[in-house]
């Protein structure tokens, strides 16, 4: 018994060893925006930006996520479009309230969106609805794709131009910091966070000659040129990891970063595992283009890789085999060590990293219940409203490496 127990435990060991060396660098989190990106010669010709804010039954939000793009220190022409797609709240007003009383308000337009055609999801329509309004004013270079519960630092839009137009990219993205302060949050967020960059590793995102191609949806800067090649927010009318799927179309004609950032970031807190849950069944089953096989792989994937060094390890006295107990400890030990980058980013301690196979358990039992309301014809839900259900345009479309 010994000896495939030995096996068994040599098999998570190797997988951690490539993941820790050989996986483009993924846990190190730090593709990032430096200061110096802010800055260039004086004489550099500003873009014009337009900033898209989809937003529906946003009114506790609105004020802060709008209020920091209002406060955007860009020297270039700068407009942000509000689309309130049919809130029934006083998302619209409050975001109008807010501009008149701001000394950059003319900065704003509300626009209502229509009613959604079939075959779109809820949160793209708003997206293509906010883009078609922006492309009437042919000038706009640069098009901002953010959500309604982000808040940005003063300095953003400058840096996120500058990089784009110093390194000649299509599209620059940052994952902002996800709401993190309750103990679920805690222990969920950085590990969502750590499973994203190990699904889509930046550093390969990053790279031209990589077919790996990905964004984060919080913060997007894309060229309105890119975005047209590529077919506009159109041809993603049925897709649900959006992000991932606008990063993959427009890497397939150009350049691509994406990054981590600290000052960025998400305000909207989860309240409970049941938050956190619904938010990673709403799109685990489609990651896996609704395969049972890819289903059941990432079941078995996950109880080997994450589940069974540490149940190796408190085992021993019960299987007896000390070079198994120790070689689930180095696996364990070598897993935890990957995630301190992201608890950093999210000055969180170190100790937590241990509890990482507890997340994976959580994310695995998300990743089967949303397999089961996929299913149940109850999946891919944005504001309270069904989406598509099945994607039009895979995820996975360009290979990406969310």
């Amino acid at each position: 018994m010994n000896g495939p127990l030995v096996s068994l435990a040599v098999l998570p060991f190797a997988v951690w060893i490539y993941l820790a060396f050989f996986h483009g660098r993924f846990w190190r989190a730090d593709q990032r925006l430096d200061e110096v990106e802010a800055s260039g010669p004086a004489a550099l010709a500003q873009p014009v930006v337009t900033a898209v804010v989809p937003a529906r039954n946003e009114a506790d939000m609105i004020e802060r996520s709008i209020g920091s793009l209002l406060d955007q220190e860009y020297s270039g022409e700068f407009r942000i479009i509000l689309v309130d797609d049919h809130s029934e709240d006083a998302t619209g007003e409050f975001a109008r309230r807010l501009a008149a009383g701001h000394p950059a308000g003319d900065r704003l337009t509300v626009i209502r969106s229509e009613a959604m055609p079939p075959g779109w999801v809820g949160k793209m329509w708003a997206v293509h609805t906010g883009v078609a309004a922006a492309q009437r004013s042919p000038d706009a270079d640069y098009l901002l794709l953010t959500d309604a519960d982000v808040a940005h630092d003063s300095g953003n839009l400058a840096r996120l131009v500058s990089k784009a137009e110093k390194s000649k990219l299509d599209l620059v993205s940052l994952m902002v910091l996800l709401h993190c302060k309750s103990a679920w949050e805690r222990l969920l967020i950085p590990s969502f966070v750590y499973f994203f960059q190990k699904l889509y590793p930046f550093p390969r995102i990053n790279d031209p000659g990589s077919r790996a191609a990905g964004a984060a949806g919080g913060c997007l800067l894309v060229r309105s040129d890119a975005l047209k090649r590529a077919g506009g927010i159109e041809s993603l009318r049925g897709a649900i990891i959006d992000d991932c799927a606008l990063g993959a179309a427009i890497k397939r004609g150009g350049p691509i970063w994406v990054g981590v950032t600290d000052r960025e970031y998400s305000f909207r807190p989860y309240r409970g595992l049941r938050d956190i849950w619904a938010m990673v069944a709403r799109s685990a089953y489609t990651q896996l283009q609704y395969s049972v096989a890819l289903l059941v792989g990432t079941v078995v994937g996950l109880v080997l890789i994450y589940l069974l060094p540490p149940l190796l390890l408190i085992g021993w006295p019960l299987h007896g085999n000390a070079a198994a107990g120790l070689l689930g400890a180095a696996t364990w030990a070598l897993m935890a060590w990957t995630f301190l980058p992201t608890l950093r980013l999210y000055r969180l301690g170190p100790l937590r990293a241990l509890a990482l196979p507890a997340a994976a358990a959580l994310y695995l039992c998300m990743t089967v219940d949303s397999a089961r309301l996929h299913w149940l014809g109850r999946g891919a839900h944005w504001k309270g409203r069904a989406g598509a259900g099945r994607a039009e345009t895979s995820p996975q479309s360009g290979d990406p490496a969310r």
